[in-house]
């Protein structure tokens, strides 16, 4: 009975930090948007960055503090396996309601620059078994390098997905309140990590799951949980022009921005069991190029195969 009361109250506490998570980072994008732009700070560069790596701040904050706990596991896992769930899963249900179009960019440029990204990553942590900082470093550079060409994109007039609306004249937000959006925000996404890894930890050992099976799957599936309403909704109100654009750009930062500022905080552990997630990764990505080449677009047809294809995955994760 005492178990059982124990699943229940750890369940419970990752569904709260999923919310603490989710609703921290939209207030604190929010906030931070707002505040940069009423400061004159362009909405191009406050697209390229706030906005762009708002989307990645559930996993950054659950993989920092995953491994400040030393639970590396988590941290690689809930990195690897957001990437496939997006692809596989939220581009799967997303392109099943409603075929998506893809923007020339992302097929010649972003796509393949993501699975060279992915591939990169598993290199370092098979090196050493382990994700250092000089290597975070690395990453950084590379975002930094990504950034630029997101720059480069926006003014010539080409669309990435990671634009950002400027807040109406006449309806603006008081500084005051952005501020506090920030703040809440901020607490809200640090103390959710906490007791997400908290309980996602506590689960493992109570139903004696590995920490990597509950970083890939669980975890995974809450830090995504953003990715997956908002193309899910743009999917039923047509509005699917940017869906894989900012699905790709999201498991660039979640590589990029979560793995490289984790590393610079303290190495990560890499095991060589993710040797196999980090190839169903490329994969997933490879097979998004080949299903959106031929009319660079995203078909049902597609979207049902990413399916199944995640099916088989999930099915091996179990086993």
């Amino acid at each position: 009975m005492q178990t059982v009361l124990q699943i229940v109250l750890q369940l419970v506490l990752l569904v709260v930090g999923f919310v603490m998570l989710i609703k921290g980072a939209d207030w604190f994008v929010e906030g931070a948007s707002k505040l940069a732009d009423r400061f004159g700070i362009p909405q191009l560069v406050i697209g390229l960055t706030i906005v762009a790596m708002g989307t990645s701040l559930p996993e950054a904050a659950v993989s920092i503090s995953a491994a400040f706990k030393g639970s590396a596991d988590i941290t690689i896992g809930n990195v690897v396996g957001s990437n496939i769930m997006n692809v596989l899963v939220i581009l799967g249900i997303t392109s099943v309601i409603r075929a998506i179009p893809v923007q020339k960019t992302t097929v010649r440029y972003e796509i393949p620059f993501t699975i060279l990204v992915t591939l990169l990553l598993a290199g370092m942590g098979l090196l050493d078994n382990r994700i250092s900082r000089t290597e975070g470093v690395l990453l950084w550079v590379f975002m930094v390098l990504y950034l630029l060409y997101l720059l480069w994109c926006a003014k010539h007039g080409i669309s990435t997905g990671d634009g950002q609306e400027p807040e109406e004249n006449g309806k603006q937000t008081p500084v005051w309140k952005l501020l506090l959006l920030i703040v809440v925000g901020g607490v809200l996404i640090v103390w959710g990590s906490d007791v997400t890894v908290d309980a996602a930890t506590a689960i493992a050992r109570i139903f004696r799951m590995s920490e990597r099976f509950i970083g890939l799957t669980i975890v995974a599936f809450g830090t995504s949980l953003p990715e997956l309403v908002t193309s899910a909704t743009a999917a039923v109100k047509g509005k699917t022009d940017i869906a894989v654009g900012n699905i790709v750009g999201s498991n660039l930062f979640n590589i990029l921005f979560v793995v490289g500022t984790t590393a610079l905080i303290t190495p990560v552990a890499y095991s060589a069991e993710f040797l196999v997630d980090s190839a169903v990764a490329v994969a997933a990505m490879a097979l998004l190029l080949v299903c959106v080449l031929p009319k660079r677009k995203l078909t049902r047809p597609a979207g049902l195969i990413m399916l199944l294809g995640y099916a088989g995955y999930f099915v091996y994760l179990i086993r």
